[in-house]
């Protein structure tokens, strides 16, 4: 970020804060946001405090399901007050001319959130143990917050039906990446096997190891809300659980951390109901299809020109490990609904 950016920056945080002698003292960008761009902010108050703030925004690119900075800001809000581990949210600017995009302020956690040492830290969050237990916590808060929400309104309507709807989505993104039979077949699965609807819940949709902050006590924080949305809450079990986002520590089955069981005790003494393990199983496959339409997209970024990024152009290269995934699962469940029948 240039000088004048940076001094446009300093003149409108000074603003929001109502502190006039506000001085930003240092500015990083962050590792981390593939879709977003996190800067880390060392600020100055008029009377000598020093604060710690991250300024989270848009990236060159981004992908049309991700939220704006000043939806994510309400969604960080809501959160927060729904006692969810979030950074306290601070500020939100939708006017462009400050810095170049939108953007959002929050306070800084410390912790560690970076997927391949988090799921090799046997102490992490007191133990594994605890820090699923932990994560059964914090999906449980974030699924209280129910519809109708006015200050969620741009959430839209819940979907009659989250299953058939995750379903046409990912049809969607297929039409846009071009043919892909494994994925479709995959999809095609879902659609004939989609569960009944239940009560709809936020879901967070991207609650995953690399998303959660850790340090060796607890639980620090969860990170980027930005698809957030009204569905299904077994969605979030399946997409944290799933094989793809468990970094090589298969047998941690909630997100390479630690096990399930304990995922799920931690959501019920949070006050959830016990998930139901069909639905899971269900949306566990969902995860793969969706992670992989995500890493086609991700790719289609690079291609566009608009952002060349090495790592956006290797994305895509998880697809066919994906695909294998995709081509076993369903194989067994259709051999074991055959079986039923």
């Amino acid at each position: 970020m240039d000088e004048a950016r940076r001094e446009s920056l300093r003149v409108w945080l000074a603003q929001a804060a109502d502190d006039a002698g506000l001085a930003i003292d240092a500015m990083a960008r962050l590792s981390g946001g593939a879709i977003q761009q996190n800067w880390g902010l060392a600020v100055r108050r008029g009377d000598g405090r020093q604060e710690r703030w991250v300024l989270r925004t848009d990236n060159p690119a981004t992908l049309a399901v991700s939220h704006s900075r000043s939806e994510e800001f309400a969604l960080l809000r809501a959160a927060h007050a729904a006692g969810v581990t979030v950074a306290e949210p601070l500020f939100v600017c939708e006017d462009a001319g400050v810095i170049g995009a939108p953007f959002l302020v929050m306070r800084h956690v410390a912790g560690i959130a970076v997927a391949y040492r988090v799921v090799k830290w046997d102490a992490i969050g007191g133990g594994r143990e605890a820090a699923a237990r932990a994560m059964g916590r914090e999906l449980a808060r974030i699924h209280c917050i129910r519809p109708p929400r006015a200050d969620l309104a741009f959430l839209g309507h819940p979907p009659a039906d989250p299953c058939l709807a995750f379903c046409a989505e990912q049809e969607r993104a297929l039409d846009a990446a071009g043919p892909h039979p494994i994925l479709e077949w995959g999809l095609r699965h879902l659609r004939r096997t989609a569960p009944p609807p239940i009560a709809p819940s936020l879901c967070h949709n991207d609650f995953r190891t690399g998303n959660i902050l850790w340090t060796e006590h607890g639980l620090a924080a969860v990170l980027d809300w930005e698809f957030a949305g009204w569905g299904d809450p077994h969605a979030d079990f399946g997409w944290l659980c799933a094989r793809c986002w468990r970094f090589g520590n298969i047998m941690m089955e909630a997100g390479g951390v630690g096990p399930r069981a304990a995922l799920y005790a931690g959501y019920v003494e949070a006050g959830g109901a016990v998930p139901d393990a069909a639905r899971v199983a269900w949306w566990e496959l969902a995860a793969h299809v969706r992670w992989a339409t995500i890493a086609l997209a991700q790719g289609a970024r690079h291609l566009s020109g608009r952002e060349p990024s090495l790592e956006l152009a290797l994305t895509p290269h998880i697809v066919p490990e994906l695909e294998w995934h995709i081509l076993r699962e369903v194989a067994a469940r259709e051999a074991g609904l055959e079986r039923a029948a």
